[in-house]
């Protein structure tokens, strides 16, 4: 007997005020990670789907992005270049 199924996790990137497209308020919105992963005997083997989202805290709406848009809310959440929006440090030339 095989058991196969699916799992879903959810990551949180970043949090960021918005304008929300549905209330019109600008209030803190979360930007979310949804990932779909395939199981064997219950050990999750690889990713079938991804999906992001943003969700208003205010009024609770959620809208759907695609992955180039959420990259560029967490350039904007992180304030720096790309290297510092994941937590990967910098590297800085040597100096003597």
């Amino acid at each position: 007997m095989i058991i196969f199924g699916t799992k879903g996790y959810l990551y949180q990137l970043a949090i960021l005020t918005l304008v929300c497209g549905s209330c019109g308020n600008p209030s803190a919105h979360t930007l979310r990670k949804r990932v779909t992963k395939f199981t064997l005997f219950f050990v999750p083997l690889f990713p079938i789907s991804t999906k992001y989202v943003t969700q208003c805290t205010f009024c609770g709406a959620e809208q759907k992005l695609v992955k180039e848009q959420a990259d560029q809310l967490v350039l904007q959440a992180a304030g720096g270049p790309a290297g510092q929006a994941y937590g990967q440090p910098q590297q800085q030339p040597y100096q003597s």
